[in-house]
């Protein structure tokens, strides 16, 4: 499959499956909550054990899809979703559900680890990047709408998971396995294939990667609460707070909409900048809401800015390095971030309240939009992947050697005389003048 004319649906598939743990978190953080006998700080752990192992997966997997295949791994990490989230659903023996999020969140980060490797070989990441994000979007508007109308009870949302994995798992026939000629996905993959090489960008990768933990553990604290503060400070209840989420997402939709149609032509640094400055006043916003207006305003301009500025992130991490790296260690360190997340709103929440908690996380997300925004200049002028040009096998004729008899010419020998053999010399050119002309042998 080419870039340059087909779309990587395998890589949007696995993009979707592995994002959507994390796109459900409130729910599912809140679903723990009311359906076992969990406090919300508990719950939150829960849900960032969930995204720690994603994120450590990542780490461990950044440099070693090419060599395990990107067919094999991403079968694993389907299959190891499907079980770990749904053991999680069908128990309600919260050791169980403890060990099932684990074992869910190491199969989501394997299934995001072989995306983000794939999408970094495309010649156009940030389209593929997008497409990603309108799927895991519009999935997850779908799902926030139709779950509460299922009943209560903590397993929904992680069978929800479950079954999408499941779903995904046939696509994977698309992909490489180990050792394939050429990985049909990735206009780069001879370069991937090449051997190791040192991080190009390192100062900058190093930097993204630590700015984009911040920044991740900064939304997703936020987001791992969004549904307590509907639910408890705002006084909405569940099904209101479900539309909120997926009127949100469906404006994330449009955002990721209009990120893609602009593409470029404003470079990365601006979008990374402003946006981070918007969702920062958003953050503060939503985190004070106090009714309906004021919750859906702030939910609703969040995740219509979030969305775009990830695209763009993650653009700019796959620029870094053609082979992936880069992409998937700042993806692991946006999960560590938001492994972080839920355990960290919910302490920050109840030392200092969701307003206090709103406000310090949009100063730190200030804090960091200025390192951002420099490695988005400092590599702007970065080469784009190089497109790989159609390799035309000529055919070699097979000409037939025909054996030519050799043909033995016998010689009579005529001696010599013993002069011809003379040595030359001046004595030779005086005879020779003195014999004049005509007096050569016949």
């Amino acid at each position: 499959m080419s870039a340059r004319t087909t779309t990587p649906w395998p890589l949007v598939a696995l993009f979707t499956a592995g994002y959507l743990a994390p796109y459900l978190l409130p729910t599912t953080v809140g679903r723990l909550s009311a359906g076992l006998p969990l406090s919300a700080t508990e719950a939150g752990s829960i849900g960032s054990a969930l995204l720690l192992s994603s994120a450590t997966t990542g780490f461990l997997l950044a440099s070693r899809v090419d060599r395990f295949g990107p067919r094999g791994l991403a079968r694993a990490g389907l299959l190891l979703a499907a079980a770990g989230y749904g053991t999680a659903a069908l128990t309600t023996t919260i050791p169980l559900v403890v060990l099932g999020a684990i074992v869910g969140g190491l199969g989501s980060g394997t299934i995001t680890t072989v995306a983000a490797t794939g999408i970094a070989g495309q010649r156009d990441p940030h389209r593929t990047t997008t497409l990603g994000l309108l799927g895991v979007s519009a999935l997850a508007g779908a799902l926030y709408l139709t779950i509460p109308h299922l009943g209560p009870g903590h397993g929904h949302p992680l069978a929800a998971i479950a079954v999408t994995a499941l779903l995904v798992l046939p696509v994977t026939r698309r992909l490489p396995t180990a050792g394939a000629p050429e990985a049909p996905h990735a206009p780069a993959a001879r370069a991937r294939r090449a051997t190791a090489a040192p991080l190009p960008h390192r100062r900058a990768g190093l930097v993204l990667a630590a700015a984009m933990l911040c920044w991740s553990l900064a939304q997703n604290s936020l987001w791992g609460v969004s549904g307590r503060i509907g639910l408890q400070q705002a006084g909405l209840t569940e099904v209101t707070v479900g539309a909120v989420f997926a009127v949100a997402l469906g404006a994330g939709l449009l955002g990721v909409i209009g990120a893609g149609a602009l593409g470029q032509r404003l470079g990365r640094a601006l979008p990374i900048g402003a946006g981070t400055a918007l969702i920062a006043g958003c953050i503060a916003l939503s985190a004070a809401a106090t009714d309906l207006t004021s919750f859906a305003t702030g939910e609703i301009a969040w995740n219509t800015v979030y969305p775009v500025v990830l695209s763009y992130v993650i653009g700019l991490a796959a620029s870094l390095d053609r082979r992936g790296r880069w992409a998937v260690l700042v993806g692991s360190a946006s999960s560590l971030g938001t492994a972080c997340g839920p355990l960290a709103g919910s302490l920050l929440s109840a030392r200092v309240g969701y307003p206090g908690m709103g406000v310090i996380l949009a100063l730190g997300l200030l804090l960091i939009t200025a390192p951002m925004t420099a490695v988005a200049l400092r590599t702007r002028r970065t080469a784009p992947l190089p497109q790989e040009q159609p390799v035309v096998e000529i055919p070699v004729l097979e000409i037939p050697v025909l054996e030519i008899p050799v043909l033995e010419i016998p010689l009579d020998a005529v001696p010599a005389p013993r002069t011809a053999y003379d040595t030359a010399g001046p004595r030779q050119a005086t005879a020779g003048a003195a014999a004049g002309p005509g007096s050569a042998s016949r």
